[in-house]
């Protein structure tokens, strides 16, 4: 999944970044490979990317392709209750969700 697809019809599109802080950076590190498997095997994962911004310390940028609204809501609810969200808690995030 290294180069992202164009979006079909209907499809929700994530894209932004999350910026951690250098304290929580090895942690925040370590926790997303985890974060990124999971996330790409849920039904309906049709792009998932998290990268470290070349430009920015420990800026992560998003980039994010399901096949459907509730595709989308599944990851965002099995998200919320993973190692993920306890590792990256309160870290602040800039993300735009649209429909392509």
């Amino acid at each position: 999944m290294s180069v992202r697809p164009e979006p079909n019809p209907g499809e929700i599109l994530l894209d932004g970044h999350i910026d951690v802080p250098e304290e929580r950076l090895a942690a925040v590190s370590a926790a997303l490979p985890d974060h990124i498997e999971l996330t790409r095997e849920e039904p309906g994962c049709r792009y998932f990317s998290v990268t470290a911004c070349p430009d920015v310390t420990g800026r992560f940028l998003v980039s994010e392709i399901f096949a459907d609204q509730t595709a989308f809501e599944a990851h965002q609810t099995r998200m919320k209750v993973s190692a993920w969200a306890d590792v990256t808690r309160d870290i602040p995030r800039q993300y735009k969700i649209r429909t392509a």
